[in-house]
């Protein structure tokens, strides 16, 4: 069959590559792709916004499947729109999207069907959200209620800091619309976890949990990014842990979706924080995670392609034989000088060949090509990733082919998994 997917980052890279290793692909597309996509796929000179654009390509080139990998194009209703045209496409409905595209919404919709999350309140007025941090204890969280790339969370420590980020997200509109609202909620602490669950509208099917690293600095200091970097699986969440997030987040999550008629299908993405009061729910995403893609789809030994079709399909349930590797898989990123903030681009890049013989694959974020010379062309430029024995075995692998790429500016870090030994205290499920 014929496979679209739509989006230009290293996630989309991941699909692409995974969706070429099954039988039942014979051509994959990517829409707009960047360069190192389109070494495993034909580019389409389309953006992941024109929905309507993306529809008519699906259309007259007899697309047998859609992949969506940006939360961006879901949220504007690209399903919509195919479903529309009898397109099958692997992703939620633009309702069902709204769970990452307004965090009030999916905090709203957590109290409503007692989903595990912080304390909150939403400010539309920023001189009412400064007045609540006067008398609010610290640290908290402030989040944009729209789209921000990953970076719409700011900690505050203090009263200043969190004034300082009302300011930024709500009267300076440092993420535009996004800063419309504002949550504030109770700061919690404890091991971020990322969990991930194919969903077919009724049935999930959870993947291994992983861990990202959305801080710029080694030791989890300076902004938020996108993500770092990414491991998989998290050796410290036990069976009873993952049984409580099944039965206590992802199924009532789409369960209460699907009572709400915004019925789920595609990839459930749960942000969680696991405080000792038991794991609880930090964001909703609607798609696949970036970079925990990378390190998850790595382990995946089953069809990519076979269970896409059954999640779009509704017949997730029959596939009961969803395989995974034994072993351990990370990403690392490297990114330009100035991201998160205003990165710089155009730097040549040495040192990008293919390294799967050393069980490393580079997936590009931001690249694009001028003759035979590799050039960044983005924040995020490339994911080293690998898949080995056991973690440490994987990490080495990256680190050792981090050695051997090079571009001005160059950043990184070098402390991926850092965390994936410590001991958690009992959490009380």
């Amino acid at each position: 069959m014929k496979v679209l997917v739509v989006g230009s980052g290293g996630r989309e890279h991941t699909l692409c590559w995974k969706l070429k290793q099954s039988r039942m692909v014979k051509k994959i597309y990517c829409a707009p792709g960047n360069a190192g996509i389109g070494l495993v796929a034909q580019l389409v000179n389309i953006k992941d916004n024109d929905i309507k654009g993306l529809a008519n390509f699906a259309k007259k080139n007899n697309i047998d499947l859609t992949v969506v990998g940006p939360e961006l194009p879901l949220t504007l209703g690209i399903v919509d729109e195919f479903q529309k045209r009898k397109l099958k496409i692997f992703g939620p409905s633009r309702a069902a999207a709204e769970i990452e595209g307004s965090k009030v919404y999916a905090k709203e919709f957590m109290r409503k069907y007692h989903i595990p999350t912080a304390p909150f309140q939403v400010f539309s007025d920023s001189a009412e959200a400064i007045s609540f941090i006067k008398s609010a204890a610290m640290p908290i969280v402030v989040k944009a209620d729209g789209l921000a790339a990953g970076k719409g969370v700011i900690i505050a420590k203090d009263q200043d800091e969190a004034v300082e980020a009302v300011e930024k997200v709500m009267v300076e509109k440092t993420f535009g619309e996004a800063g419309n609202k504002v949550i504030i909620e109770t700061f919690l602490e404890g091991q971020e976890l990322s969990v991930m669950a194919f969903c077919d509208g009724k049935n999930i099917q959870i993947m291994p949990p992983s861990q990202d690293h959305k801080q710029i600095g080694e030791g989890d200091t300076g902004p938020n990014t996108g993500g770092m970097g990414a491991y998989c699986p998290v050796k410290f969440v036990d069976d009873s842990t993952m049984t409580f997030v099944r039965e206590h987040i992802l199924e009532p999550t789409v369960a209460g979706l699907e009572k709400d008629r915004r019925a789920y299908k595609g990839i459930l993405y749960a942000g969680l924080i696991l405080t000792e009061a038991g794991p609880k729910v930090l964001e909703f995403n609607c798609r696949f995670g970036d970079p925990e893609t990378q390190a998850v789809l790595s382990l995946l030994r089953s069809d990519f392609a076979r269970i896409c079709m059954a999640v779009v399909d509704g017949k997730l349930a029959s596939l009961d034989d969803i395989q995974w590797s034994s072993g351990s898989a990370a990403c690392v990123i490297l990114a330009s000088r100035g991201y998160p903030g205003k990165p710089e681009v155009g730097k040549k890049i040495f040192g990008l060949r293919n390294y799967s013989d050393k069980k490393c694959y580079l997936f590009h974020s931001g690249t694009r090509k001028e003759g035979r010379n590799w050039l960044t062309n983005g924040g995020r430029v490339v994911g080293v990733a690998s898949i080995n024995h056991d973690l440490q075995a994987a990490l080495s692998r990256i680190y050792e082919v981090v050695g051997n790429i090079k571009f001005d500016g160059m950043t990184y870090r070098g402390d991926i998994g850092y965390k994936a030994n410590v001991q958690i205290k009992s959490i009380k499920i």
